[in-house]
């Protein structure tokens, strides 16, 4: 069984902990495409069995979300789980916060926050702080597409929708937002819409992957092997090549006239996704075989 399970995560539920689950059910090795905070909903993809190689390859790693932030004070999480270090009353109004969104539009830098999943000497940093230690992150490039206000929620609180590249933080866009608006805040709601490929009006519910074990469909949840690798130019390999294609072989660049040097492209012997591989000089070398000995 491999492909992909376009997984609605609940909130309340690790990243690890929802692959745990599909892991079980499948027998297969699983594991998601990228963590999502447990407090946090959404798209979460989780690669079975072979389809866990081919994260490296996804063609788009860009995210969307629904957010709330909440001028309520600033917490030490950067989220509604922490504790608040930073408390005010005044909420900045609409015509504030419209005109310093620009600024955190396009490529901006980030200091990712103290309780997260990244690791210092092997460590999660949340498992430092927690440990009381003092951890201070470095700036890091962050890339937001788009970032829009949305509706008033609450006394206090404001939606935004944000489409951004991978590894950026939207509990440190809320809390920096809040920054430079002199009015502490912290994210109080996180939904992510779209992973790539991924989209929520797609996904599956966890109660639908336990119905489908109990019918012994949960093959039919299952996205093919390339679903997120789409953009990528393909290539099918005549017949007299499907076994050189399965093994890994080094393939003759002329059988893909008009591939450009060293562009990932996908390979498949009948109709079937065998890896994926790139073009250099007159060679077309695999840099991934998902069949035969590779």
């Amino acid at each position: 069984m491999n492909g992909f399970i376009n997984l609605l995560k609940p909130p309340g539920m690790s990243s690890g902990a929802a692959a745990a689950v599909i892991k079980r059910l499948t027998g297969e090795k699983a594991g998601h495409a990228g963590t999502l905070d447990p407090e946090a909903a959404g798209v979460l993809p989780i690669m079975v069995g072979r389809a866990a190689r081919l994260l490296d390859y996804f063609a788009d790693k860009s995210k969307s979300y629904i957010a709330q932030i909440a001028f309520s004070g600033a917490t030490d999480t950067q989220d509604a789980q922490g504790v608040i270090i930073e408390s005010q009353t005044r909420v900045p109004r609409r015509e504030e916060i419209l005109a310093v969104l620009p600024a955190f539009r396009g490529e901006i830098m980030q200091c990712p926050p103290a309780y997260s999943a990244l690791k210092r000497d092997g460590v999660p940093l949340y498992e430092l702080a927690r440990q009381g230690f003092d951890v201070e992150t470095k700036p890091r490039p962050a890339s937001i597409r788009m970032l829009e206000l949305q509706e008033q929620t609450g006394p206090d609180g404001f939606m935004l929708a944000v489409d951004c590249g991978s590894g950026t933080y939207i509990r440190t866009l809320c809390h920096d937002i809040g920054q430079a608006l002199g009015a502490p805040a912290h994210m109080r709601f996180l939904l992510r819409t779209r992973h790539g490929a991924f989209s929520i009006e797609h996904a599956v519910t966890l109660e639908e992957v336990f119905a489908a074990k109990e019918q012994g469909k949960m093959e039919s949840l299952l996205l093919p092997m390339d679903y997120p690798l789409q953009p990528l130019a393909r290539l099918d390999l005549p017949e007299h090549l499907w076994k050189l294609g399965r093994n890994g072989g080094k393939l003759p660049a002329g059988i893909m006239p008009g591939l450009l040097e060293n562009r990932p492209v996908r390979v498949y012997a009948d109709g079937v996704l065998v890896g994926v591989a790139h073009k250099t000089g007159g060679i077309i070398r695999f840099d991934l075989g998902l069949t035969g000995g590779n």
